[in-house]
């Protein structure tokens, strides 16, 4: 059914088309939603999710000539992968994980809004901030995980570095990131993020 309707979004893309599949907020049908996430992702500004106030998306299309919509061998090659092993997949608050029985056996990677940098302030592609308290408990988080034998990984921008340094067990390493999304063009390009592990 996904792929089906993914086809039928590719056949109908165009600018209109793209506005008209973007003011649908949250559909009930969960095929659709997942349809509309992909066909938006596959066809907006530089594929970044952003929501407003009111948690719509709100980023506007991209200028892609032919954007493939519905890769259904990749689609397919999730399916299978995903059933072959015991998965399950929700939606929660990143906290929510300080509750769930995981132990050595378990790997975590966090990829949360990048703490902004010194020049910037934009730390709101979701509907709620994710600021420094938010960052401050996914610090503690990934150490209450660290204790547990958990292993964990950890994407930020440069300027997330004080958090993690000097904490036993972590590695802080520098790492060089293509950045496609800035209003600057001179903010595009490669720029030093960071990868946080305890493994």
């Amino acid at each position: 059914m996904l792929i089906e309707r993914l086809q039928e979004h590719q056949n109908k893309h165009s600018k209109d088309y793209y506005y008209q599949i973007r003011a649908q907020h949250r559909p009930p049908d969960p095929v659709e939603r997942a349809a509309r996430l992909i066909y938006l992702n596959k066809t907006c500004y530089n594929g970044l999710w952003r929501v407003n106030s009111r948690g719509e998306f709100n980023v506007p299309i991209g200028s892609y000539q032919n954007p493939t919509i519905c890769d259904e061998a990749a689609l397919r090659a999730c399916h299978a992968a995903l059933n072959e092993v015991d998965v399950t997949i929700v939606k929660r608050d990143f906290r929510a994980l300080a509750e769930q029985d995981m132990d050595e056996r378990d790997f975590v990677y966090f990829d949360p809004p990048y703490r902004p940098l010194a020049y910037t302030s934009f730390t709101r592609y979701a509907k709620d901030d994710f600021g420094q308290p938010e960052q401050t408990a996914l610090r503690d988080l990934c150490l209450a995980l660290h204790e547990r034998g958990v292993k964990f990984m950890l994407s930020n921008s440069a300027s997330a570095r004080g958090l993690y340094r000097g904490i036993p067990g972590f590695t802080v390493e520098p790492v060089q990131a293509p950045r496609f999304v800035n209003s600057n063009a001179s903010g595009r390009g490669k720029v030093k993020e960071l990868l946080v592990r305890n493994y």
